[in-house]
């Protein structure tokens, strides 16, 4: 804070204590109560607020290395003529470290050597294992159109 900078020190906001007699004391003495009470209530409101946020909040995923996961194609532009054609998650993809809490490092094909491979958790889904036993479904071919993918 500026006051820091200036000082070496942060603020103190502790009441100053005047005598009661004098009327700046009274005053000190009824803005120190408001003080108290605003704090009060600041406490029970962040309190509140805090409840309903973590109870709205997911939970995500907690990936580990060598796990695969599918990529949200929000943020990467692809080779299709329109995002709305564009499959909605890429890959799957190989988790190659945690960074963090909440980002994961991936292993891209050579051909994205442009696009960082650190990702945020919100932006992967886990692959799902598939219940039905020998049965893989490879993704469909890219569609080449005027000699281009």
């Amino acid at each position: 804070s500026p006051f820091f900078t200036i000082y070496g020190r942060n603020p103190s906001f502790d009441s100053i204590h005047i005598s009661q007699d004098k009327p700046s004391g009274k005053l000190s003495t009824k803005l120190h109560s408001v003080q108290q009470v605003v704090k009060e209530e600041l406490e029970s409101a962040i309190k509140c607020f805090k409840k309903y946020a973590d109870g709205n909040r997911a939970i995500p995923p907690d990936f580990q290395p060598g796990d695969t996961v599918w990529l949200a194609s929000k943020n990467i532009k692809t080779t299709r003529p329109t995002k709305k054609l564009s499959e909605r998650w890429l890959g799957p993809f190989e988790v190659l470290k945690k960074i963090g809490s909440l980002a994961y490092h991936l292993k891209l094909p050579q051909k994205w050597k442009s696009v960082h491979p650190v990702f945020h958790v919100s932006l992967s889904e886990p692959v799902k294992k598939s219940t039905i036993p020998k049965q893989h479904q490879l993704p469909p071919p890219p569609v080449i159109v005027e000699e281009q993918e």
